[in-house]
């Protein structure tokens, strides 16, 4: 017995001198949460799924989603920046949840730069103008038509205040010289249920996202916001075509963490988000749904990231946009 316990006190004092980092169980060893800033349904949530399914074929570790909407992201960005930089809570956020919000709200309660870490930047997409299956319109003429006709009455959705589709629809307004009543969502599912409901008009959703509504006929696509025309919808004109010049947004999904995750931490995460969106079911699904794969590094990523923010800075200052 002696001799047993001068053993067990000899493995302790050896274990008591190594380093914390040889102590430490590899990453990762625990479940990994996804945050979707949006309800169920949206881009946001298509993105965090589809790579949450692959991903946690090759990590081995579950890799659960989590909808935490409201705010236009600002609640999920919030609780992200929060959470431990431990590389166990993860965001899928959107161009106005990491870019729009920064230009449009002054006192917003995060900063996406400094408060979170950049992964990649996960895909981009044009948004598509759509309305539902029995409004009266079938173009971007008819629209502004009806909205000049019916002064006040023309209503548009939303994913929120500050998404890319919200901003999509100012400048509409603005460039068309027609008003219309802004109905906010809390994300792009909402919204789109409301619209199929004849419950409101139109609105400028993410083309991946709206894409199964258009091809089930509950949508009817009237403008994509590209530069040309789309391969999924090659019979919809852009907006250019249609007489409004300079009308080119495209939205985008990215993956961010809290910021200070340890370097090793965000270089195993880099490496298993890219590989789950290059892999090949999730880029047929993708490319299917009008999202293209970018899959970049964190530094390109973080560049983007800024030049996206000023860009928007700029149009918002230049139209006067406010936070409603």
């Amino acid at each position: 017995m002696r001799r047993f316990c001068l053993r067990v006190a000899g493995i302790a004092a050896a274990a008591a001198m190594l380093p914390a980092a040889a102590l430490a169980q590899p990453y990762p060893s625990k479940p990994i949460r996804i945050v979707v800033p949006f309800v169920a349904g949206g881009s946001s949530d298509v993105v965090a799924r589809s790579v949450a399914a692959r991903m946690q074929t090759t990590i081995g570790q579950n890799v659960v989603v989590e909808n935490r909407p409201g705010a236009n992201g600002a609640i999920a960005a919030e609780y992200v920046m929060r959470s431990a930089p431990d590389g166990y809570t993860l965001m899928v956020g959107s161009i106005g949840t990491f870019a729009i919000n920064a230009a449009l709200q002054p006192k917003l309660a995060y900063d996406p730069v400094k408060d979170l870490e950049p992964l990649t930047l996960a895909v981009t997409t044009p948004n598509v103008l759509v309305a539902g299956a029995k409004f009266p319109v079938s173009d971007v003429k008819e629209l502004v038509a009806y909205a000049r006709r019916n002064p006040g009455r023309l209503t548009y959705a939303s994913s929120g205040t500050g998404s890319s589709d919200h901003l999509s629809a100012e400048l509409f307004k603005l460039q068309t010289g027609t008003f219309g009543v802004h109905i906010p969502y809390r994300g792009g599912s909402a919204a789109m249920s409301d619209l199929m409901g004849g419950n409101v008009d139109v609105s400028f959703q993410n083309l991946g996202a709206a894409m199964p509504h258009i091809t089930s006929g509950r949508l009817k696509a009237l403008a994509v916001t590209s530069q040309v025309r789309r391969p999924q919808l090659p019979d919809t004109p852009t907006m250019l075509e249609q007489g409004v010049p300079g009308f080119v947004v495209t939205s985008w999904q990215a993956f961010m963490g809290p910021r200070g995750m340890p370097r090793d931490v965000i270089a195993r995460l880099h490496a298993e988000l890219v590989a789950a969106l290059n892999s090949p079911e999730v880029r047929t699904r993708f490319s299917q749904l009008g999202f293209d794969v970018v899959a970049g590094r964190p530094e390109e990523y973080a560049e983007f990231q800024r030049k996206e923010i000023e860009r928007w800075r700029e149009v918002v200052q230049k139209k006067g946009l406010t936070p409603e």
